[in-house]
């Protein structure tokens, strides 16, 4: 990481959000603002195109949200593509946001002496693009360059708002229009699975307009309570098969978003982020390579001070879609791990300490020196966890954003059949995230009664437009159009079966 200087009081004021705290403030901010836009005869803009005057609300609290509001009004005052209207009440839109910066380490202004050091931060900052009538337009979620020559406040926000004109020029606003709820409808609606997408889920079911609960048990769990009867639909990272517990042919699978799966760490002594080779994951999980300081792991680390220090291997204990994406990317990788462990949403471990849930994951690896596990990229980053960079096909060490999840999808097929699949993993391209997936909703096909099809059809048709401008804000991916589209069509037939 680039030596930089930031103020001391960077993080003065700044407080850690749990996860469940981003989706509350970022429901509170949708609320407050529908409620303050009545004025009345404002045309509502539901598309990027026509976006004039902005308004840059708070990003957070403190001295470093304040930094982050006043750099990001200056460039786009620079930029001379929108107008700032602070305050004003003729704005099209509003900017809101959410950050939190904290200290990693430091890093001596000279190694070679025993002089001064520098505190090293990391960091995000989520945003919400919102229009007169409460609907969110766009949602970014940004965090700190690998190679930023700026500070990371800076950083931030030049990236969030080289993010915010590209989408402004394009136009786009999700696929197809959508009313802002889901639907009318009274009927409540239950459901369970992912723990992956379960941040972005419980966002959903709380602006959608509709009654559903949301029990984050994990994939297996998930289809197995569909399949018993308990839920109405399930959520699941993993694809389903002929030969489940909920055969494929029972069930519509329609895939939402797509995440990144990152290896997380908790290595005290060492300030830089580091680089994961396919077989370095593949032997630490293997049991092959037990300590940090294995030549294997320095070789992509040339520089880092790493620990002589046992690896304390942490996984899933339950049945779980991030397994289930996790030990396909290293069968793709590592012959040795497909013979040893093979794929599943459960495995025979070779080594290791298991924890359920990816909070779970997550939480064991900030208690435990030394330690390294797997969860889905919003984890690590509530949890202010390092996690790697891995070297994906093209030979790059590339850590997980919304950009490089974006682009694994780049050529995914479009249809229902067998061969299309939704398979994103070890994509080729120089700045792809090797391990990206997509996640899905699944509902089945038959026993459904009239009143629950329409409701479970509102909220996926719902998930697949408007939900689609909510989900970057929370560090998931949305679908490429021309998937959303296709889904779109699966989506009216299921709903119009009798």
């Amino acid at each position: 990481m680039r030596l930089e200087r930031i103020a001391p009081a960077c993080g003065a004021g700044l407080r850690p959000r749990s996860l469940h705290g981003l989706i509350r403030a970022a429901v509170l901010t949708a609320v407050m603002t529908a409620a303050a836009a009545g004025c009345a005869g404002a045309q509502a803009l539901t598309r990027l195109q026509g976006i004039r005057t902005i308004d840059v609300a708070q990003m957070g609290t403190g001295d470093a949200a304040d930094a982050l509001r006043l750099r990001i009004i200056d460039r786009l005052k620079k930029s001379g593509r929108v107008r700032v209207v602070e305050g004003a009440a003729g704005e099209d839109v509003s900017l809101h946001g959410e950050s939190h910066i904290w200290a990693t380490g430091t890093i001596k202004l000279n190694p070679h002496s025993g002089g001064a050091t520098q505190t090293v931060y990391q960091g995000y900052l989520s945003v919400e693009l919102v229009g007169s009538t409460g609907q969110t337009l766009w949602s970014y979620l940004v965090t700190p360059s690998r190679f930023r020559t700026t500070g990371i406040t800076d950083d931030l926000a030049d990236q969030m708002v080289t993010r915010l004109l590209e989408a402004i020029a394009s136009g786009a606003a999700g696929t197809g229009d959508a009313n802002e709820e889901a639907s009318t409808s009274h009927v409540t609606l239950r459901a369970a699975g992912s723990t992956l997408a379960a941040p972005l889920y419980r966002k959903w079911f709380e602006t959608s307009g509709m009654e559903v609960s949301y029990d984050a048990v994990g994939s297996e769990a998930g289809i197995v309570a569909l399949a018993a009867g308990r839920v109405d639909f399930a959520a699941t990272d993993y694809p389903l098969t002929i030969d489940g517990p909920m055969p494929a042919k029972n069930v519509i699978q329609i895939p939402t978003v797509l995440g990144g799966v990152v290896p997380i760490y908790n290595l005290p002594s060492l300030e830089r982020t580091l680089n994961f080779t396919p077989q370095v994951l593949a032997g630490i999980y293997m049991g092959t390579i037990r300590k940090w300081n294995d030549p294997r792991i320095a070789e992509a680390n040339h520089g880092a001070h790493l620990p002589d220090a046992e690896i304390a291997v942490v996984h899933r204990s339950d049945g779980s879609g991030t397994t289930f994406v996790w030990t396909s990317y290293l069968s793709l990788v590592s012959p040795e791990w497909k013979a040893a462990a093979g794929i599943g949403a459960r495995v025979n471990w070779p080594v290791g300490t298991g924890a359920a849930g990816n909070d779970g994951v997550a939480d064991l690896v900030n208690r435990t020196s030394n330690s390294i596990g797997y969860v889905e990229l919003i984890y690590a980053i509530q949890h202010e966890l390092n996690y790697g960079a891995v070297k994906n096909a093209a030979g790059e060490f590339i850590k997980a954003d919304l950009a490089s999840i974006t682009g694994a999808a780049a050529g995914a097929k479009v249809g229902r059949d067998e061969d299309a699949g939704f398979g994103i993993l070890n994509q080729p391209g120089r700045d792809v995230y090797p391990i990206s997936t997509f996640t899905w909703l699944v509902a089945p096909v038959e026993g459904v009664s009239a009143e629950k099809r329409a409701a479970m059809a509102d909220l996926l048709k719902w998930a697949l437009t408007t939900g689609q401008k909510q989900c970057a804000s929370l560090g998931y991916a949305p679908l490429p159009q021309k998937i959303a589209s296709s889904e779109l069509d699966a989506l009216k037939a299921w709903a119009e079966k009798k």
